[in-house]
């Protein structure tokens, strides 16, 4: 195991333990442990960060399975895009962080291309100081966790559908990690008129009790043969076709499920640490609320079965990987 991090080269690790897969594959074929994978260089504008706490993305089991090999085509690789922990080496050109600060973000700059070969299901791991943010101060490491990449993609979307107070949205998804922010973010953030969102029967509940006004139990209604009709329609789901039949003259669709639908909004997330600085106070002042899987959390070394079950797309909410070793 690596000797504990500090402030002093000399205790700072070269290796470490990492979950990494080196052909594609299902989660359950292909991932594997390495106690003594190699740590990378640290450049200037990076941050050497101990991971105390990772949450997992449908990205993860995506590019395991091969989807994005066109954009993500190096292997072996360990996988994770969120994470949160603490500093433990800062480079020569980072200002805003010092070792020993409480950290969390997205580690990839670009949702789809251009990903880290050394992810966060890791005992350390490298990210540029742009893409992190302070954690807030009154949310655990698992909480924070949780929050990046489902956080910013809810947000990006907003932005590029130009969403604004006294507008409707339909989130499809809403139970899961990008709806249940999308729901949050609709009513704190952007004061919608009126939000709806559709899950299965046994989370209608959570719906409600994170700022839904009109839930849909998709497993008795098809949404877009209801009366009601929104400007905006957030699709985290795959639903795109089907949300066209949802929105008002004039209204849009925003989608992250690839490969999109014509007239769409199909974009892939752009992590940035500023937005998770914007949206602190939301967290602080318990307005916007983590939405934490009922298994959650589960140890490092049940990553498999962790990922399996996202995989299953019956999680609420993320699913975090705690502690880290």
């Amino acid at each position: 195991m690596a000797e504990a991090a500090s402030s002093t080269d000399s205790t700072i690790p070269t290796h470490t333990k990492a979950w990494y897969y080196s052909e594609h594959g299902r989660p359950c074929d292909v991932l594997k442990f390495d106690p003594n994978w190699p740590l990378p260089q640290l450049k200037h504008d990076q941050v050497l960060i101990k991971v105390i706490a990772v949450s997992l993305n449908p990205v993860d089991y995506k590019r395991m399975h091969g989807e994005f090999k066109d954009t993500d085509p190096y292997l072996p690789i360990v996988p994770g895009f969120d994470v949160a922990g603490t500093v433990v080496k800062v480079g020569g050109e980072v200002r805003k962080f010092k070792v020993g600060d409480e950290v969390y973000g997205d580690i990839n700059e670009e949702g789809l291309s251009n990903i880290k070969i050394l992810g966060t299901l890791s005992e350390y791991t490298v990210a540029e100081e742009k893409l992190l943010a302070h954690k807030p101060s009154n949310l655990s490491f698992i909480e924070a966790a949780s929050i990046p990449l489902a956080l910013e993609t809810a947000l990006e979307g907003f932005e590029r559908a130009q969403f604004s107070a006294g507008k409707s949205v339909l989130v499809l998804g809403g139970a899961g990690g990008v709806g249940s922010y999308a729901i949050q973010l609709a009513k704190h953030v952007y004061k919608a008129s009126k939000i709806a969102a559709t899950a299965s029967t046994g989370k209608l509940e959570l719906l409600r009790e994170i700022g839904v006004d009109f839930p849909i139990d998709y497993t008795k209604y098809n949404f877009e043969d209801l009366p009601e009709k929104y400007d905006l329609v957030y699709d985290a789901v795959g639903q795109t076709d089907r949300a066209f039949k949802a929105i008002k003259e004039g209204g849009k669709v925003v989608t992250i499920v690839p490969p999109g639908y014509p007239q769409a909004i199909f974009f892939a997330l752009t992590s940035k640490g500023s937005n998770l600085e914007k949206l602190r106070p939301y967290f602080e002042s318990g307005q916007v609320k983590p939405i934490l899987d009922p298994k959650t959390p589960l140890p490092f070394s049940q990553l498999i079965e962790a990922i399996s079950y996202l995989e299953t797309s019956r999680a609420t909410g993320k699913v975090v990987i705690y502690p880290i070793p």
